[in-house]
This record gives structure tokens, sequence and C-alpha cells, in this order.
């Protein structure tokens, strides 16, 4: 049952991340987004191992390193 929970949080936490990019609400370039959507994928992530999903996983650890690289890249001077 925690599983199930666990997983709904994640999924919001990535879908409300990619919605406030995709709609002009969240910069991407900004620490927000990129917690968000690290958060979600490392509690996607650690779901999937048990039951073991392979395609989850494959899909989960690079979300989640890619959105640890975006929130300590070095931003951009306007």
């Amino acid at each position: 049952m925690w599983g199930q929970s666990a997983s709904l949080w994640g999924a919001m936490l990535i879908l409300v991340a990619y919605a406030g990019h995709s709609m002009g609400w969240m910069n991407p370039r900004r620490a927000g987004n990129n917690i968000l959507d690290a958060v979600g994928s490392v509690i996607l992530g650690c779901v999937v191992f048990h039951p073991f999903q392979v395609g989850l996983v494959v899909t989960e650890i690079p979300w989640t390193l890619v959105c640890i690289y975006a929130f300590f890249r070095p931003q951009a001077q306007s």
C-alpha cells in the first residue's frame, strides 16, 4: 500500500514540474522545477526496485541524474 501511495506522489511531483515547464509557469533553469522533478524521480526510482521493474529503473535513474545535473549546473549570466 505504501508503494502505491509513494508512486502517486512521485508521479504527481514530476507531472507538476513538467506542466509548469510546458505551460510557462516555471522556469526549467530554476531550482524549484528541478527539485520537484528530482524528488519525484527519486521516489519513483526507489519504488520500482520492489518488485524490480527494469523499464522504470532504466528511466528513473537517468532522469534523476539529469535533474540533479540541471540543478547544480552553472547558471548563464544574462
